[in-house]
Order: structure tokens, then sequence, then C-alpha cells
């Protein structure tokens, strides 16, 4: 059952995405739309970065997150909300 333990700090993991998804400048909902549209031309395993500019990202992608089987790493650096987050 997902959960928050499906959401780890980016340090305790290196993973190499294999879709990027730069939402940098755009307002909620949009990052997190633009991923799951990724997300769903995407197959098991494969791994997608996201970087976005907006707070309101991370209290949308961790509750999309705790819905799904899908693995999320989060993280902010330079004042960009990184998320890396692997399909199930």
């Amino acid at each position: 059952m997902p959960n928050s333990e499906n959401i780890l700090p980016i340090e305790k993991n290196k993973l190499s995405p294999d879709h990027e998804v730069d939402a940098t400048g755009l307002s909620c909902p949009l990052p997190l739309l633009k991923m799951k549209q990724v997300l769903n031309v995407a197959k098991v395993g494969e791994v997608i970065l996201v970087k976005a500019t907006d707070p309101g990202s991370q209290r949308d992608f961790k509750a999309y997150i705790q819905m799904t089987k899908h693995q999320m790493i989060a993280e902010v650096i330079n004042k960009e909300f990184v998320y890396i987050i692997t399909k199930h």
C-alpha cells in the first residue's frame, strides 16, 4: 500500500533519469500534470527527473505519490524542487 515510505531523500539514491521534465517557472498544478504526461508513456522501472520552482509542487507531488505505487525521491537544490520518480 502506498505511503510516505515511497518518498526518500536524494542523497540515499543515485539514479540516472530516463526522462526529464523542466517545470521551472510553471505554477501548480502544471508541474504535476507535465510529470504525469511523461509517466503515462514511461515503462515500469524507468526514472523521471522533474525540476520545479513552485513551492506548491511539494504538496502536489507528495499527495500524488502517496496514492500510487510509484517511488519518489525529493529534495530542494539551489531553490529548485527536484523530484525523481520511479514508475512501478
